[in-house]
């Protein structure tokens, strides 16, 4: 009768020093299947993402620039700068309306940087080029428009740290409860009537559209008419309100 011996079970003991260097050189083969398929760290679903985030943070960047004329008025205001343009003979209003039309050029340079970085990441334009032209102008339009009610407020509050927070009181909502991160039907049902109506869902979604060749709908002419709105409120309360100040 033949005996088949059974060799007893050696238990390996625990060494960290083993774990730690198994668990780097496993690292290493990971990364280097990675350096050699470098495509697999760009998704299609980050490049979708990409298309649909870029009008936004555009949008964002134009709504969010609009509190610094507020801020930059209001501490000219306090040095004293406009008691000198009194003594211009100039038009009374006329500083007040050249610093707003100065922000134009602003605006231009913050949307070729935003264009700039974007196509970096992978952003392409999928309309005409004269249909991504319109874009970019009305943004600068809403942002020129926008601005007036910046103007406005840094007429009427002291400081130009006053004019900051509550310029960020105003766009946070605006920017936030849009559609410039998700889409407005993935919100919850009771943010969806502000978001809807909010002027920046408007112009980020023509510029998605002429950005990207999809439908814009009616939202062009919505965006106009808050440009417009914009101006003929808040304009005539800012010019009246610089008056007073000077």
């Amino acid at each position: 009768m033949t005996t088949i011996a059974v060799q007893p079970q050696i238990k390996s003991q625990f060494n960290p020093l083993r774990l730690v260097r198994h668990s780097l050189e496993l690292t290493k083969r990971s990364l280097i299947k990675t350096y050699r398929t470098p495509e697999a760290l760009i998704d299609v679903t980050v490049h979708q993402y990409l298309q649909f985030l870029m009008p936004g943070i555009l949008a964002q960047t134009i709504a969010m620039g609009a509190i610094s004329i507020g801020v930059n008025l209001n501490s000219d205001l306090e040095k004293g700068i406009f008691d000198r343009f009194r003594s211009l003979p100039i038009a009374r209003s006329a500083p007040l309306i050249g610093a707003v039309l100065g922000d134009v050029v602003r605006y231009v340079i913050v949307t070729i940087s935003t264009f700039a970085f974007a196509y970096l990441m992978g952003f392409r334009i999928d309309a005409s080029p004269l249909h991504a032209i319109a874009g970019c102008l009305l943004a600068v339009l809403f942002g020129l428009c926008l601005s007036w009610a910046m103007v406005f407020v840094g007429m009427l509050v002291r400081t130009s740290g006053a004019v900051q927070g509550i310029g960020f009181l105003v766009m946070m909502p605006l920017t936030f409860a849009s559609n410039v991160f998700v889409g407005t039907m993935t919100l919850p049902g009771w943010m969806q009537g502000f978001v809807k109506v909010n002027p920046l869902t408007h112009l980020v979604e023509s510029m998605r559209g002429l950005f990207l060749g999809t439908p814009v709908g009616n939202h062009v002419w919505w965006t106009l008419a808050w440009c417009a709105g914009f101006v003929a409120v808040f304009m005539p309360l800012a010019l009246a309100a610089y008056r007073k100040k000077v």
